[in-house]
């Protein structure tokens, strides 16, 4: 696998991270145009931060994606910046989301490095989030 190496500021790196996160009590509000515009936010702010979002999927409760983050900007910074921003512009674009739960997203996120799996796998499994949910949905 050919890794390709990014630069910034004296530092070459290559740090992809898959990240998850969820909505306060795992609700599924992420639908019904809200994922859509999560979506947007997401790309949006993540070129605002320098972030290259890889993949993206939303699911009505929960979010991945597949990230490449410098260094020195940090993962957590990241996701939290991420997090605040998106929170803040549905909350106000949906207000729904303000009287269904107190904050929109759980404090905590999963992040792990993509280092050892082949990135095209890690892309695969996020691509195929939806279609395995709905398989699941079918078997109750």
């Amino acid at each position: 696998m050919n890794t390709i190496y990014k630069s910034n500021n004296n530092i070459v790196y290559s740090c992809q991270y898959h990240v998850v996160w969820c909505p306060k009590y795992r609700r599924k509000v992420l639908a019904h145009g809200v994922d859509v515009r999560l979506k947007e936010l997401l790309q949006e702010y993540a070129t605002h931060l320098s972030v290259d979002i890889l993949e993206m999927e939303i699911m009505p409760d929960h979010v991945h994606i597949l990230m490449e983050v410098a260094p020195q900007l940090g993962i957590h910074k990241v996701v939290k910046t991420l997090k605040g921003y998106t929170s803040k512009v549905l909350r106000q674009e949906f207000p729904y989301l303000r009287t269904k739960m107190p904050t929109l997203w759980t404090n905590s996120y999963f992040v792990s490095t993509v280092g050892d799996a082949p990135l095209e796998v890690i892309k695969q499994y996020i691509e195929n989030q939806k279609t395995s949910q709905r398989q699941k949905d079918k078997m109750g």
